[in-house]
């Protein structure tokens, strides 16, 4: 059976876009994935990440969706909270690369209600489990963790190299001491676009220059 693991990469972070990846892996391919070291991208250094990356590419059907920043605060302005965005791209890599059965990285908190509204919407001919730490529990999960994190983290970097002059970026999370002083370099209207200006950390500037202009 050729299942499809699904897991993000920069669901927290206030820089950059949010990566979703899919990669179908055939059920008799997980001894072979398990010998390889694959397992939560969290749990694996960044040069072994892109190593495993470049193999599974390689070996495997794959895809990612990339939600841009802009994409990001353009939704939740419209009322879509940051589970059914990802939900949305979750959806949208299931379709395109049409398993026989999908394993999720749930983000609800009750993980039934996640696999039933996923379920509802790519029908009844793929089966759909989402269960918590999936990543940690499915090899296909834990390769579908690298491809969206090696991804997210491509990006960051070129990122990185656009604002070497001004001390890059930092990691991009809101607690990142870098990052803090990267936007304290900006009003909120200069952000760049790869900012989500939807964040606490980036309102809370807009807020801070209101009351300094009365």
């Amino acid at each position: 059976m050729d299942i499809m693991g699904v897991d993000e990469a920069g669901r927290g972070p206030v820089l950059g876009p949010m990566v979703i990846g899919g990669i179908v892996v055939p059920e008799k391919m997980n001894p072979v994935l398990e010998r390889m070291g694959v397992k939560d991208s969290k749990k694996l250094t960044p040069e072994r990440r892109a190593v495993l990356a470049r193999k599974l590419s390689k070996m495997f059907d794959y895809d990612t969706v990339i939600i841009s920043a802009k994409d990001i605060d353009n939704l939740r302005s419209k009322g879509v909270n940051l589970n059914d965005i990802e939900k949305l791209g979750m959806i949208k890599l299931i379709r395109k690369l049409n398993p026989e059965e999908v394993i999720i990285d749930a983000v609800d908190i009750k993980e039934l209600r996640f696999q039933n509204q996923i379920q509802k919407e790519i029908g009844d001919d793929i089966k759909v489990i989402a269960k918590h730490k999936a990543d940690d529990t499915y090899v296909q999960v834990g390769a579908a963790s690298i491809m969206a994190k090696v991804t997210r983290d491509n990006i960051i970097a070129d990122i990185n190299k656009d604002y070497e002059d001004m001390g890059g970026i930092g990691s991009g999370y809101p607690s990142d001491p870098h990052t803090k002083h990267f936007l304290s370099k900006f009003t909120y209207n200069e952000l760049p676009d790869f900012v989500r200006k939807s964040w606490n950390t980036v309102k809370k500037m807009k807020d801070d220059e209101s009351q300094l202009r009365f």
